[in-house]
Parts: C-alpha cells; sequence; structure tokens
C-alpha cells in the first residue's frame, strides 16, 4: 500500500459544533494521498460522536486521547499516528480554505523547504471575518529557517500563525521532537522554530483558513502568562541557539511581546462587546 504524500491531523476538544465544517473543508480539498486522523481528547460535548459521522470515510482515522496533558498530549497523539511525507495540524474549530493543500504541498515540494505558511482570516464564534488576510508580516520571502525564526522572536509575536496556516515535512518535525509544550501558549511558535532550524521557509502568501477567535479566550491574568512564557521561550532559545538570536534579540521581542499581548487582549474585549 502507498504511503500517504500528507497527513492532516486534527485535535479535537470540545469542538462538536464546529468539528463538521473543520472536517469537511479537509476532505474536501482536491489532493492525492490524504489521510486524515482525528482523536477527542477526553471532550464534555458531543465531539466523539461528530467524529464518528466520518468513520466511513477511507482517508480518516479516528482516535481517542486520555484525559489529561494539555494540548500537547493530544497533538503529539495524532502527529505520532501520522504517516505522510507532510504535515498540517488543524485545530478542531478552525477551517481550511479551497486549495489551500494542494498549494502548500507544492511549495515545500518545489522549494524543499521545511516550513510554509498561509495568510488567515480572523473569524468570530460565527463564522464572521474580523481580519481578512492576516499574517506573514516579514515573512513575505523566502528565507533561511534560522532567519525567520530571529525576525519572530524580534516582533515579540507568532509570525508564522495558527497550525491551519502551517504546513512542514514530518521528518523534520520529528527529528526536532515533536510539539514542543514546554511553553503551552507558544506551543505552535516554539514548534515551528525548532523545525526551521533544519531547513527553509517558504511563504505561501494566499489565504488559506480561518482562525476563530473566542470570547473566552483572554483575561489579565491570561496575558501576564503568556508574556511570561514568550519571555521563558525567548531565553530558551538564547540559551540553547545563541546562533540564532541575541541578547539584543531577545530583549526587544520580551518588549515587544508584552505589547502584543495586551493588543489582543484588546482585541479580544472588542469582540466580547460586538457580540452581546
Amino acid at each position: 500500500m502507498t504511503a500517504p504524500a500528507l497527513s492532516v491531523v486534527i485535535p479535537a476538544y470540545n469542538n462538536g459544533r464546529t468539528l463538521v465544517e473543520t472536517i469537511t473543508s479537509v476532505l474536501d480539498q482536491n489532493v492525492d494521498g490524504l489521510e486524515v486522523i482525528v482523536a477527542d481528547h477526553a471532550s464534555s460535548d458531543d465531539t466523539l460522536g461528530v467524529m464518528r459521522r466520518f468513520a466511513d470515510d477511507e482517508r480518516v482515522h479516528l482516535l481517542e486521547t486520555p484525559a489529561g496533558g494539555g494540548a500537547g498530549r493530544n497533538w503529539n497523539r495524532v502527529t505520532e499516528a501520522a504517516t505522510g511525507e507532510f504535515l498540517k495540524l488543524v485545530c478542531g474549530d478552525d477551517v481550511l480554505r479551497p486549495g489551500a493543500l494542494a498549494r502548500q504541498l507544492e511549495i515545500l515540494r518545489s522549494t524543499g523547504a521545511s516550513l510554509t505558511a498561509c495568510r488567515r482570516d480572523v473569524v468570530d464564534a460565527n463564522g464572521r471575518i474580523l481580519k481578512a488576510g492576516w499574517g506573514l508580516r516579514g515573512l513575505g520571502e523566502r528565507m533561511p529557517g534560522h532567519q525567520a525564526v530571529r525576525r519572530s522572536v524580534r516582533a515579540g509575536s507568532n509570525l508564522f500563525g495558527e497550525p491551519a496556516s502551517v504546513m512542514m515535512r514530518r521528518d523534520r518535525l520529528a527529528q526536532s521532537g515533536g510539539w514542543f509544550d514546554r511553553f503551552p501558549y507558544l506551543i505552535d511558535q516554539a514548534t515551528y522554530s525548532r523545525v526551521l532550524l533544519s531547513g527553509d521557509f517558504a511563504p505561501d502568501r494566499e489565504v488559506g483558513a480561518t482562525f476563530r477567535m473566542s470570547v473566552t479566550q483572554w483575561s489579565v491574568a491570561l496575558v501576564r502568562e503568556q508574556s511570561d512564557q514568550a519571555r521563558g521561550f525567548h531565553a530558551w532559545l538564547l540559551a540553547e541557539h545563541p546562533e540564532v538570536v541575541s541578547a539584543t534579540d531577545v530583549r526587544i521581542g520580551d518588549v515587544r511581546s508584552t505589547a502584543m499581548a495586551r493588543a489582543r487582549r484588546l482585541s479580544y474585549r472588542l469582540l466580547e462587546r460586538r457580540m452581546r
């Protein structure tokens, strides 16, 4: 049996309301050699039942992840089950735009890059677009991976975007140690950074995904915690890879990460008012 070219992995948790749209947006993509792995992380809603609606599709594999371990446990669970040459993780409330998978596969195959990322539309809980074509600030051209990592650190922000925006080579992810959840709020950026230490970044300049904002995601305490974790990640990167970032890069990134977290909290407050 021929190994799949692409694994799309969907770690689901309490996504019963959105998961049909998420999975359908993946299965409707026109790509050959696709496998889709969905894992429910002990949800308290009907997520598991929704998943089972897709059990008859031979491309779909369903898993259950025991409770505990945070996002990292479920993200690594679905990823370790993947067998494709390339991998994309899509959270259970995000959506892929038509053509995204084929386009990103072609980018990685033609450039040999380790990772690509696209722009995305930021939407509210009802799918209304709040910000169109968001992302890739300062990453609009192909570049060595370490350069892309440094730019993201100095920006104090995840310039690559949420997982649905990103596709990478699965072997590079495995070689880097899988999803890196030492800093849970930066699990995506920290993981991308480790993958990019082994190869180039190549941008996908099109809008290929949506990211859904929820009014329950942000608080004053969370702003502080995310800022602290960003500083921790920057310090870790400097200690482990001083050839990639400098102390000056880290100082700039620390200041900007706090400002970015506050700006995101303001965005969520405005969203909450809009949805009342």
